[in-house]
């Protein structure tokens, strides 16, 4: 009833500030307020007002995979800035190369999303993002296609271990020093917590938190997060036994492609969206893609 009551109050203050709005600009964000109203519709699912655990894979490709890993992140985080949610880095593992603006690269990074309506947003991100440039990192400047994954989980709290089993015996726990780009330790101590989940070869980081019980907290919750995702698909696949035009889902799978060379492109490969600003796009603008996919692709 709660969530109810705040729907409501939500509505009724809309009605409010469309009745004292004057300018173009009040006009514009009220308009931008109701959309969001109305793509909230489309989400139905049981994690969807909640949190948010996203992970982010550099690809084949080396130091290029991993420059453009670094600009996801920078870009979920901004988009996530301009939605109002709170982000945090829970683990980073940082590459060998310095890329431009003097953006380090990584390997691969979680980063934990905050806010109302956190997963329900940003769900429909997961799959492959494909970028083309010439490389900043070629002598000859030559153009180069680079790869990453991106993963998103819901944040499933520790009170709901009960539909997500997890047995103590299953978990290989290990602890170790938090370090930063270049290898650098930047905790003396060993606060840091990889666990390993034995049954499904899962493993999970967290080295954000001072200590090691808090981190290893937010540890678990990715690991269910993991896991309530593999039975999602497992879900999916048996419900695809029945279907004729079953898809097998691949890394080669991309959804979205980032042109700067030879031309300026992002084109959405589920919607068909796309748009010549890639600038803006990188930069957090992501909300007719997602929008888009949300309203077009909404099971």
């Amino acid at each position: 009833m709660g969530e109810l009551k705040k729907e409501v109050k939500e509505f009724e203050e809309l009605e409010v500030e469309l009745e004292l709005a004057r300018t173009k600009e009040e006009l514009n964000a009220l308009e931008r307020k109701i959309k969001e109203k109305e793509i909230k519709m489309f989400l139905s699912g049981k994690y969807d007002r909640g949190d948010a655990i996203l992970n982010i894979y550099a690809g084949a490709g080396g130091l290029d995979a991993q420059d453009w890993a670094a600009l996801l992140l920078r870009m979920y985080e901004r988009y996530c800035a301009k939605k109002g949610f709170k982000t945090k880095i829970l683990h980073q593992s940082f590459g060998e190369g310095i890329g431009p603006e003097g953006r380090i690269g990584i390997k691969s990074a979680t980063l934990e999303v905050r806010g109302d309506w956190a997963f329900g947003f940003l769900k429909k991100e997961s799959g492959v993002h494909r970028l083309v440039r010439i490389s900043p990192f070629s002598p000859k400047a030559l153009r180069h296609t680079s790869f990453a994954l991106v993963e998103v989980l819901p944040d499933i709290s520790l009170g709901e271990e009960a539909e997500i089993k997890i047995r103590p015996e299953d978990l290989k726990i290990e602890t170790f020093r938090a370090s930063g780009p270049g290898g650098q330790y930047v905790n003396r101590r060993e606060s840091a917590v990889r666990i390993t989940h034995l049954p499904t070869g899962i493993v999970v980081s967290c080295q954000s938190e001072r200590l090691q019980g808090a981190n290893r907290e937010k540890a678990m919750k990715v690991l269910m997060g993991k896991l309530y995702q593999l039975k999602l698909e497992e879900t999916k696949k048996k419900i695809k036994q029945f279907k004729s035009d079953a898809i097998s889902p691949s890394w080669g799978n991309q959804i979205r492609s980032y042109v700067l060379h030879p031309y300026k492109l992002v084109k959405d490969l589920r919607t068909g969206v796309e748009t010549s600003e890639v600038e803006s796009v990188l930069d957090g603008e992501l909300d007719q893609f997602i929008e888009a996919e949300l309203t077009q692709n909404n099971d």
